[in-house]
């Protein structure tokens, strides 16, 4: 058993983000999911469609839903399952936080929700100008 992964995030970053993954590894990701919210979505019935991907991917072990924007209404809509279920979430999903879920899978929920903020950190990288004659 492996602890379910459910991407939640306006249209086209979820199926993007693990098409890239799954390339990179070789493989399709196992019990991993996604549920992307349009712009102009009703939100009205979204809790019972999250609910039940919620469900499907929990096989014992929790699940970590990842979310793109802090804030937002993926974020927002999520938000209250943490206090329902076995459920931890993450808001600023990127590519290095998702290829470190993907690489730690056997690890438990607190756990992996560790190691999947700390890949996001790891991930960003600052570079400066090094110019001489530096504008400004």
């Amino acid at each position: 058993m492996t602890t379910g992964i459910l991407l939640i995030t306006h249209t086209g970053i979820a199926p993007a983000l693990l098409a890239t993954v799954n390339g990179m590894l070789g493989y399709d990701c196992e019990n991993t999911d996604y549920f992307e919210i349009a712009f102009d979505a009703s939100t009205e019935d979204m809790d019972q469609q999250i609910a039940q991907h919620i469900d499907t991917l929990d096989q014992g072990q929790g699940v970590l839903i990842l979310t793109d924007l802090y804030g937002s209404t993926p974020s927002n809509l999520c938000t209250h399952f943490t206090q329902k279920q076995n459920v931890n979430m993450i808001s600023g999903l990127n590519l290095p936080m998702l290829l470190r879920v993907m690489n730690y899978r056997d690890l438990q929920l607190d756990q992996l929700t560790e190691k999947a903020t700390s890949g996001g950190h790891d991930g960003i990288r600052e570079y400066h100008c090094e110019l001489e004659n530096k504008p400004g």
